[in-house]
């Protein structure tokens, strides 16, 4: 709180920042340096460094992997978990999930993958809930009708807010039939197109 009335913090304060993000919290926050301190803005910015930093730090993936916990036996803990060692095995640009609980994107933030996840649904409600978890980039929009377009739709978003470029690959994860609340069952990999959708689209 040290920020309140001082433009840089304590030590100390650092310290904990960086342990909460060594540690894999879903999020660090700020109360009453960004609600009524002198320096908000700064505040902000110096935490921003912190978590920044520590992400960069080389033990930062280590640590990350010895927390992740075994998947249950469950389709969509499975799917999650094939999801994270396809990606990081074929070095993949991003996960995208769909999810309309918001079940499926935190399954797969479970797995702590390095790989980006993008979590789409069709609910705002759910995807501002999900806009604080641990690794989660939340886009909320109209859900497709077919899987072709669901593809699809999440190569542009991967292109437009992920990213990937050009020739990469993603992996996409769902429920098969569409709009099905908690049946992840199906997992995808496609290509990035020139026009940011899917390259194998038909």
């Amino acid at each position: 709180e040290s920020m309140i009335t001082a433009p840089v913090p304590t030590r100390a304060e650092v310290s904990d920042v960086s342990t909460a993000v060594f540690e894999g919290a879903d999020a660090i926050m700020l109360s009453a340096e960004s609600a009524s301190g002198a320096f908000p803005v700064e505040a902000v910015a110096t935490m921003d460094r912190i978590a920044i930093e520590v992400e960069r730090d080389p033990n930062y993936p280590s640590i990350i992997y010895a927390q992740r916990t075994e998947p249950e036996a469950t389709g969509a803990d499975a799917i999650s978990a094939a999801a994270r060692q396809i990606a990081e095995t074929l070095h993949l640009a991003a996960i995208c999930c769909y999810t309309a609980s918001g079940a499926t994107a935190v399954r797969a933030a479970r797995e702590r993958p390095l790989t980006p996840i993008i979590a789409m649904s069709p609910i705002a409600a759910t995807a501002r809930r999900l806009s604080i978890v641990w690794g989660l980039h939340c886009i909320s929009g109209q859900e497709p009708g077919t899987l072709e377009e669901m593809v699809d739709r999440a190569c542009q978003v991967a292109s437009s807010e992920g990213g990937a470029v050009p020739g990469q690959r993603i992996i996409v994860t769902a429920g098969v039939p569409l709009g099905t609340p908690g049946a992840t069952n199906m997992l995808r990999i496609a290509f990035i197109g020139s026009h940011g959708g899917d390259s194998l689209k038909t």
